[in-house]
């Protein structure tokens, strides 16, 4: 088993009866999703689920797993997901796959928010490794680029795959990758971003994680807010 099928194996159960399960995107999230439908298939698990993302929503379709839309949700117990990159206090980069506004909705709106990562993932400062996804509304984004300028970030918008045109999220936003000064921390970041008008979401993902489970050579290690590294 790989480490990223370990570490989502290892979150599946801590899934109970009667949970609403919150279920992230990219490749770690599909193991967690595959698990938690062979338990739901084989164990009896009862749960339903909402999906961050149109792909994950598919796979839990075409697994069985019972889905409830996100706009009819009233609660919610458990949201599992990845991140791009995790530092010592728990914070998160996530939004290299520009699905922000869902993810940190749910991100915010659960009891517990446990994150799926391997050991390459960890990083002293959020931004070490990678560019800060900054979702913005399209007739703003000149604006809000200008203003990040002038706080010394550096970046523009992030084109399609194809390098033809602009990507596009799910919630019909365009996506600034920003490149900051690496002095300012994941909260001074987070409030900066909180208070820039034109920014529908950012991939900081401050203060939001109860665990983060890391897969290390073969075993799991779990890593709760509530510790200090």
């Amino acid at each position: 088993m790989n480490d990223k099928a370990l570490v989502a194996h290892h979150a599946a159960h801590y899934v109970k009866d009667g949970m609403c399960v919150g279920l992230g995107t990219g490749s770690t999230a599909n193991y967690f999703i595959t698990e938690l439908a062979r338990r739901h298939r084989d164990e009896g698990l009862q749960v339903t689920v909402v999906a961050s993302s149109v792909v994950s929503t598919i796979k839990a379709q075409q697994l069985g797993l019972p889905l409830v839309a996100i706009e009819h949700l009233n609660r919610l117990d458990l949201y599992v997901d990845g991140a791009d990159e995790f530092s010592p206090d728990l914070s998160l980069l996530k939004g290299r796959g520009a699905d922000l506004v869902r993810e940190k909705l749910l991100a915010q709106a659960c009891k517990q928010f446990l994150v799926l990562v391997d050991s390459s993932k960890f990083v002293s400062r959020i931004g070490e490794r990678f560019a800060i996804p900054i979702e913005v509304m399209p007739f703003a984004w000149q604006l809000v680029k200008q203003k990040l300028k002038a706080m010394g970030a550096t970046g523009g918008l992030r084109q399609n795959a194809s390098g033809d045109g602009l990507i596009v999220t799910s919630h019909g936003s365009l996506v600034l990758d920003m490149v900051f000064d690496s002095q300012l921390t994941s909260q001074t970041l987070n409030e900066l971003l909180n208070n820039t008008a034109g920014v529908v979401e950012h991939g900081i993902f401050y203060g939001l994680s109860s665990a983060v489970f890391c897969a290390v050579d073969g075993e799991v290690q779990e890593q709760w807010a509530h510790e200090s590294i």
